[in-house]
């Protein structure tokens, strides 16, 4: 059975980011996601440069949830970007979105 959360019962999220290429490797366009925790749901997503500009877009969207808690691995825009309180990085609760 699949259970859906509604915006107040995520408290979890897992990020990361990838990168694809148009035509050329110089081109590269990243794909910044977050997931719930507990369901693997995608929360938010967003596109462009790896840098912390973006990761702000990406956290905006992610206001309304409220999350308490953040995982993801050890890229400095999520270190500079959220507190010591509620980031986590490392393998052990990224496993979903890796």
């Amino acid at each position: 059975m699949v259970k859906f959360l509604s915006w107040d019962e995520v408290e979890e999220a897992e990020l990361d980011e990838m990168w694809s290429y148009v035509f050329k490797k110089q081109q590269q366009r990243w794909l910044w996601l977050a997931i719930c925790h507990e369901t693997r749901s995608v929360l938010a997503f967003v596109f462009g440069e790896r840098k912390d500009v973006v990761f702000r877009e990406l956290r905006a969207l992610l206001k309304p949830f409220d999350i308490t808690s953040f995982y993801s691995d050890d890229w400095g825009a999520y270190e500079r970007n959220l507190t010591d309180n509620e980031h986590t990085k490392g393998k052990k609760n990224t496993q979903r979105i890796e």
